[in-house]
Formats: structure tokens, C-alpha cells, sequence
């Protein structure tokens, strides 16, 4: 071993295994509302309202447990037109999102 090895600092992510195991992250950009007889007689093409507006932060969640909020932007370059998130907000995952 050499001698600088005992004087880096250890990373979080050293022996936790668990820091390889994918998550799923859902994003959550509003809801609706309807009335069942309303949505019921929804066809193709039909647009339902949401009570969010384009600009409005969005929530991420993993399970049912809010860890994030941040704006929807769409990537560029070789990803063009794919949604992402930059994120605005994280939560300290001991107390929850303040």
C-alpha cells in the first residue's frame, strides 16, 4: 500500500454496497381533477388540464418520499428534445424537503 493511500480522505461511497443499485426516480409535473363522467368520455386528442403551469417547479419522488423539486428543461445536442430535470431543491433525506 502507499503511503499516500492513508492520507486521502474515504469516499461515501467506499465499501457501501449499496451505492451501485439503481432507483427509481418519479417526476411529478401536477394533477387533474375530472369529474369520472368527464374522464370517461375522453378520446384520442382530448387535452386534460393540469393544476400546474409549464414554469411551475416540478417534485421528484423516490417511492412515495419527496427527495427533490427543480424546473423541466429539454436537453440539447445529441439528446434534443429529451426532457430533464436541473434540480432546484434537495431534500436532507433525515428531516425531509424544507
Amino acid at each position: 500500500m502507499d503511503d499516500n493511500a492513508l492520507n486521502r480522505p474515504q469516499s461515501a461511497e467506499a465499501g457501501n454496497p449499496f451505492v451501485s443499485v439503481p432507483v427509481e426516480v418519479t417526476v411529478s409535473v401536477g394533477k387533474a381533477r375530472p369529474l369520472i363522467r368527464d374522464l370517461v368520455s375522453l378520446g384520442e386528442n382530448a387535452v386534460l388540464s393540469l393544476d400546474k403551469r409549464v414554469e411551475d417547479p416540478v417534485e421528484l419522488y423516490v417511492g412515495d418520499r419527496l427527495v427533490a423539486r427543480g424546473q423541466l428543461e429539454e436537453m440539447e445536442g445529441d439528446q434534443a428534445g429529451q426532457l430533464a430535470v436541473r434540480l432546484t431543491e434537495i431534500a436532507d433525506l433525515q428531516n425531509g424537503l424544507g
